[in-house]
């Protein structure tokens, strides 16, 4: 068993460093609200069905050393994130990062890998260091990024693509398996300033490479 645990630590710990790795690597819905109330419904007949209750969402629980993460909403890029615009590429750098968290909390990469080209290396190891710390039955407690600032100069690079500078801080990275703390990884409370290089296609924006100016 403890050889077990030791090589687990190994695995987790040797995994290219996600987007703190990104430094490492590469230095509610609201209330609806009031109005008119709606119309009385016209009287049917007796045998009507009545109307179903609604059912509640399921309520989010964030990961912790009992369990992962349960019902984590999952981002939805906003309109804004789609122009071919520096307002535009300052949202998508935005939900970019609402991407990776959602990783963090979910082990599921998908919706950050279909934002990212297929030559982002820190992109590639934050997908390899996410599904590591998801394998079997174990889960990631933390890591999430807060975005603190986003700003492009919206300038054409001679290969094509725009620069997005973000800055921000990580929680740190906790490696957990039923009644197992492997450890835990670092994060950064001094703020980084993180570089993403994106190009519009027809689909839309995506990263192709991301990369730490001061971290």
């Amino acid at each position: 068993m403890t050889r077990t645990i030791a090589r687990r630590v190994a695995s987790l710990f040797g995994a290219g460093v996600l987007l703190g790795g990104l430094v490492a690597c590469s230095q509610a819905a609201g209330d609806p609200g009031g109005g008119s109330p709606s119309p009385a419904p016209p009287s049917v007949s007796a045998s009507a069905t009545p109307t179903p209750t609604p059912t509640p969402s399921a309520t989010y629980k964030p990961a912790s050393a009992d369990g992962p993460a349960e019902n984590v909403p999952v981002p939805v890029m906003p309109e804004e994130a789609k122009l071919e615009s520096k307002e535009g590429l300052e949202a998508f750098a935005r939900y970019w990062y609402e991407a990776a968290n959602y990783g963090f909390e979910t082990g599921d990469v998908e919706p950050i890998r279909a934002i990212s080209g297929p030559d982002c290396a820190v992109c590639k190891n934050f997908y390899q260091m996410v599904e590591s710390g998801y394998q079997n039955e174990d889960w990631i407690v933390g890591g999430q990024l807060t975005v603190q600032g986003i700003h492009s100069d919206y300038v054409l690079t001679p290969e094509g693509r725009y620069q997005v500078l973000i800055q921000n801080i990580q929680a740190p990275i906790g490696y957990y398996g039923p009644g197992v703390h492997y450890g835990t990884r670092d994060g950064y409370q001094d703020s980084a300033v993180q570089m993403i290089e994106a190009r519009y296609s027809p689909d839309g924006w995506y990263a192709e490479s991301v990369v730490t100016i001061k971290g």
